[in-house]
């Protein structure tokens, strides 16, 4: 067969080491999962190809020899009985177990389906065009993860609450904890696809996406707001009513606040994910409001003001 660099499949050096190896196999095989990529046969072909490279440069012992004789690694052993690149075959001792560790779980696992040939003959050594081991009996394989949208607003996301959605035809319900940030993810083990021949059941990987509040910005666990006072309350100081996202509370507004001035409510912003009781700051910025369409009384008494002020 033809020469296949797995460094450049998995796109590491030489030089990388075993976590390095572990890490390009595990972005990769999420990239190119057959899941994610259901009719895209470029991306099932690429998927094998991942893998194999990972079964071999993950394994210490079969990584030596493809290092030292390339495509012909796998008749090593000939090789080195007889002294020379005869190309015998070896006796091919047992096959060990795939080293390589799965994005997904604890066991790695393979995905074969209709539509994914052209893959190298080691891999098809391997795991057989039928998916089967090469004693003959039936491989076990961890089932595929799946992957799913939460969308929650703001407010949701502010409070403990259960949350039931449907995956792949199954009610899920989840218990939704207060502070989750926008993008985070979680893993319900389990809860994916069911293994083959008995393989364990892949996880489901959950995402919340928290939808933009028209009144308040989140930033980590503060919140951001602006509230608007009239010019006189500004100038002359006062009391005005905020709401929050846990009802309204009275904040005092000091005289001759300036338009922009930020204060800091303590424990009135996001609550502090897995925190029980703990809460970030709720800033509030004033935005002074100059009155408009004055009647002639009020430009007159503005006029004396002016007066007056500049002395």
């Amino acid at each position: 067969m033809d020469f296949i660099d797995y460094y450049k499949t998995l796109g590491i050096d030489k030089g990388a080491t075993q976590d390095q190896i572990r890490s390009a196999y595990r972005k990769l095989a999420r990239k190119y999962h057959p899941d994610l990529n259901p009719n895209d046969k470029d991306a099932n072909k690429k998927f094998q190809q991942i893998n194999e490279a990972n079964e071999v440069l993950s394994d210490p012992e079969k990584r030596k020899k493809y290092d030292q004789y390339g495509k012909d690694w796998q008749h090593a052993e000939a090789f080195e009985k007889a002294g020379a690149g005869g190309g015998a075959r070896g006796s091919g001792g047992k096959r060990r177990s795939q080293g390589g560790a799965s994005p997904f779980g604890s066991e790695e696992y393979t995905y074969s389906g209709e539509g994914m040939g052209d893959f190298s003959d080691f891999f098809e050594s391997l795991f057989g065009g039928s998916g089967r081991s090469a004693s003959g009996g039936n491989a076990r394989f961890r089932g595929s993860d799946y992957q799913a949208e939460l969308q929650l607003s703001l407010e949701d996301a502010y409070h403990t609450h259960p949350q039931t959605f449907l995956v792949n035809g199954k009610n899920i319900r989840i218990t939704v904890p207060a502070g989750v940030a926008n993008g985070q993810v979680i893993k319900l083990k389990g809860h994916g696809s069911p293994g083959t021949n008995g393989g364990p059941a892949g996880d489901l990987y959950i995402t919340f996406s928290i939808t933009p509040d028209p009144r308040y910005k989140r930033d980590g666990d503060d919140l951001h707001v602006t509230e608007k006072i009239d010019l006189y309350t500004a100038v002359l100081g006062g009391e005005i009513t905020v709401a929050t996202l846990t009802g309204k509370v009275k904040v005092k507004v000091a005289p001759g606040t300036q338009n922009g001035t930020r204060i800091r409510l303590k424990e009135k912003g996001f609550p502090l994910y897995k925190n029980e009781g703990k809460f970030g700051a709720l800033y509030l910025s004033f935005e002074v409001e100059i009155p408009t369409q004055l009647t002639d009384k009020q430009r007159e008494l503005f006029t004396e003001l002016a007066k007056l002020v500049k002395g």
